[in-house]
């Protein structure tokens, strides 16, 4: 029988790639067909994409990237005054996301920092902060030039406590401010007399009995803390309920003995805030990426993060070069009356959390966190499940147990991202555009792919360096 003549002889069986038009049609005639999920590379991306694929280190150098962040023990070792542990010269603030100036900065950033001078003593008011702010005589740098991470605005002036986490594996160090809670706070811009005054406390109270309690507990285990809170349907970026609980679970019977006139208060803040893990959970995240920096020749994404303005991201390939897009403004669910109108672009360090294979990389073990951020319970196992592809490792501890324990999606590969097409899923809180809202919701938002081509164009003259 000839070729044709056989391909008659039996129903046929029809591959179909790329758009889905043609399956449909086929599905409606009950034509058998075998689908191939396939995605064009990022449009301009093609010759960088092959001669990044065709450096002869990338391989080795991202199995070494991605088994230092991987292999990390972040452990929470103490909580301490950023003008003690950080090297904030004079008049210096740090910033969430990318290098930024004033003129630049969002509203939410501009609150914050407006905030930090009062705070400090640095203005006598609103006003005066302002201008002095703007004449260029305050210092902003980003959090990450610090080996410090910080949530929102991330703004971090001399009197912060920090959480301090070290890499117990790899020996690196990090820091996250404290968190604040919900509502009108700093880090979304927020700097009424309610959001000075709870800083004040944070400052006198809050850190000082935390840093005491730590001092009696020693080293607490982040790492095995967050296995266990993804089992227990967080996700670690926007839902720290069970985290906060357990973290809460360890300090308690020390921030009773070390701070015995401020404990009930103490306590009573950190369980009335859901959220309070986050940060810790954050310089954990900033630590274990910071872990699979430096290696020649890696497309391993070591940051993620937002300004408000620009969405930035580093290479471990790359050093300490930040490649950018215009961050885009998340979209979700909104509190109040508030709408999309009045929402700031995306802001905050806290993608780092995605960055570590956690947030929107884990919301399949976090099924409530849709009624957050909007969207099905589907769309969260959905997310994760994408997040495969474009990740070069399965997080060896930080498992999903509606996906029969599969590793969370951890380390994103800058060539997985331009030859898919798929960018990754951040989930987030929203800021009022306006200096001094506040939080306005939280919701879903994909990166700018520049940011990522901008990168992937710098690895293909890496790569075309000689070795």
């Amino acid at each position: 029988m000839t070729a044709p003549g056989r391909l008659l002889a039996s129903a046929p069986r029809v591959i179909t790639v790329g758009a889905g038009l043609l399956q449909e049609a086929l599905d409606a005639q009950a034509v058998e067909t075998v689908p191939v999920a396939w995605r064009p590379p990022l449009p301009g991306t093609g010759e960088a994409l092959a001669a990044v694929l065709a450096d002869p280190r990338r391989e080795q150098a991202n199995a070494l990237a991605v088994s230092r962040l991987t292999s990390a023990l972040p452990q929470l070792v103490g909580v301490r005054r950023a003008s003690d542990v950080l090297d904030l010269p004079g008049r210096t603030f740090l910033h969430a996301g990318p290098p930024i100036e004033w003129e630049r900065a969002s509203g939410p950033l501009r609150g914050a920092l407006v905030g930090a001078m009062l705070l400090e003593g640095y203005a006598d008011d609103e006003q005066d902060a302002e201008a002095r702010l703007a004449s260029g005589r305050v210092r902003l740098e980003p959090c990450h030039h610090h080996a410090t991470v910080g949530p929102m605005a991330g703004v971090v002036s001399p009197s912060m406590w920090m959480f301090e986490v070290r890499d117990a594996e790899h020996g690196g160090t990090a820091y996250c401010s404290l968190n604040e809670g919900l509502g009108k706070v700093l880090r979304y811009g927020a700097y009424g007399p309610e959001v000075i005054d709870r800083l004040r406390w944070m400052d006198q109270v809050l850190g000082p009995a935390l840093s005491a309690a730590l001092a009696l507990t020693g080293p607490i285990d982040l790492r095995a803390l967050i296995a266990q809170a993804l089992q227990m349907g967080d996700e670690l970026h926007n839902r720290n309920r069970a985290a906060t609980s357990l973290l809460l679970r360890e300090l308690a019977p020390a921030v009773v003995d070390a701070a015995p006139g401020s404990a009930s208060e103490v306590l009573r803040f950190v369980n009335g805030n859901d959220h309070f893990f986050l940060n810790a959970g954050m310089a954990a995240g900033k630590v274990s990426t910071d872990a699979a920096r430096d290696v020649p020749g890696s497309s391993l994404v070591v940051a993620m993060a937002r300004n408000g303005t620009d969405f930035g991201v580093q290479v471990s390939g790359l050093g300490g070069r930040w490649f950018t897009g215009p961050a885009g403004v998340p979209d979700g669910l909104y509190l109040g009356a508030y709408g999309p109108e009045d929402a700031n672009p995306d802001i905050g360090d806290s993608t780092i959390t995605e960055t570590s294979g956690l947030g929107g990389f884990a919301m399949a073990a976090a099924p409530a966190i849709v009624r957050f951020v909007g969207g099905e319970v589907s769309d969260a196992m959905a997310a994760t499940r994408s997040m495969y592809e474009i990740t070069l490792a399965e997080h060896p501890a930080y498992q999903i147990p509606g996906l029969g324990f599969r590793g969370t999606p951890v380390g994103i590969d800058v060539t997985l991202v331009a030859r898919t097409g798929l960018l990754p899923v951040v989930n987030t809180g929203i800021a009022g555009r306006v200096a001094g809202t506040g939080q306005v919701g939280a919701g879903l938002v994909n990166p700018p792919a520049e940011a990522f081509t901008s990168a992937l164009l710098a690895l293909a003259d890496s790569a075309a360096q000689p070795l």
